[in-house]
């Protein structure tokens, strides 16, 4: 089982801080997994990554790796953690939030999804033992089940059903990586999904059915999908206390710095979003003063730092002004820049968080900080 421990708890929330350990490193919690879908996260060299962005796991995604390069060429690598050369933990999502991103190409039935491949249109069937024969091959640390994320809005009869065939796959999931073994030589863990839509008997019908599998950690998948923020939020708080207390608490695709730090204080310790990376690309950046918009002309002759209070390499090195220079001119550079800011400032706030949390200042401390970071600049 993945060791998981708690250290602290805020006492005036549900937020937590503690840490897990895989083969690839420790884990400290509240964390935020840049995303890699495809074995890299966008824009970014591995090793800012590691050096100043500190982040501590990545997220790399199964159908996405399974097209290509595919499960052929990871096996002849070694694994994942080689072909990519990053030596630190790897979760991989399932490919069930393609069976919700990707509904067009795909039919579900009761033993899995089949899909045509956005790339040529060819066909595919992802069974809940196929899932995770792929990951055995990608060789993550952490692997997902299988799993439908719904819509929103979606009504309770169709939610129902795909909470059902949820839990029924998750069973065949355990079933399977309970009969398979890792690969390279590393230990792999598996994680199960919580669905139900926003509603609360779904959910917790799904948080009772997925605890007696005894996964080595959970997760709330379908939200951050449509849905009001409140909504959000109550549907977390309400699901939390559903969950294990002594393993990892993962909220799926959220999402704005706010997002986060409200959900660490309903209880959540992991977190993944292409939002930092990609809100870089379209020059828009994350700041503890609140966002900005590079490609705005106010900053054209800003010599100010990206944020006042970053010390990571492109607030360090380079101006607003140089920036907005470079995404006026197409440059790649900005691509690298901005994401390595937002990245950090994403990993900043979650170690932020977490000191916090050790000195019991928590819930004072997210209520001033998501009043400035919601700030227009």
């Amino acid at each position: 089982m993945l060791k998981f421990s708690i250290i602290s708890k805020d006492i005036n929330s549900k937020a937590r801080a503690g840490f897990f350990d895989t083969d690839h490193g420790i884990v400290e919690t509240p964390a935020f997994m840049p995303v890699g879908t495809q074995g890299t996260v966008k824009a970014v060299n591995p090793e800012f990554l590691e050096k100043d962005i500190k982040a501590q796991i990545v997220l790399s995604n199964t159908y996405h790796l399974y097209l290509r390069p595919g499960t052929e060429i990871l096996e002849k690598a070694g694994g994942l953690h080689n072909f990519m050369n990053w030596q630190k933990p790897i979760l991989t999502d399932s490919g069930g939030y393609q069976v919700y991103s990707l509904s067009s190409l795909r039919k579900l039935k009761e033993d899995g999804v089949e899909f045509r491949s956005h790339l040529d249109g060819s066909s595919h069937f992802f069974s809940p033992e196929k899932v995770i024969q792929i990951q055995r091959s990608i060789g993550s640390d952490i692997m997902m089940v299988l799993d439908e994320c719904t819509p929103y809005p979606c009504d309770i009869e169709y939610a129902e059903k795909s909470t059902e065939l949820t839990s029924k796959w998750a069973e065949l999931n355990k079933r399977a990586f309970e009969n398979t073994n890792p690969l390279y030589g590393h230990n792999q863990f598996l994680f199960g999904i919580i669905q139900g839509s926003v509603y609360r008997e779904l959910r917790e019908k799904s948080a009772t059915d997925l605890r007696k599998l005894d996964f080595d950690g959970y997760a709330i998948g379908g939200l951050a999908v449509g849905e009001p923020a409140e909504e959000m939020y109550s549907i977390t708080d309400f699901t939390t206390d559903l969950m294990p207390e002594n393993k990892p608490r993962y909220l799926m695709g959220v999402g704005r710095p706010e997002n986060i730090l409200e959900s660490v204080e309903r209880g959540i310790d992991m977190f993944d979003c292409v939002m930092p990376t990609r809100n870089a690309r379209h020059g828009v950046i994350f700041t503890s003063q609140g966002v900005l918009t590079l490609t705005n002309s106010k900053f054209k002759d800003d010599f100010e730092k990206l944020d006042v209070n970053c010390d990571c390499y492109t607030c360090k090195n380079y101006s607003r002004a140089y920036l907005r220079h470079l995404f006026n001119a197409g440059e790649l550079l900005a691509l690298e820049l901005a994401s390595i800011h937002n990245l950090h400032f994403y990993n900043s706030l979650m170690s932020e968080a977490r000191k916090k949390i050790l000195d019991g200042s928590f819930k004072e401390w997210k209520n001033k900080t998501i009043d400035l970071i919601g700030n227009r600049l």
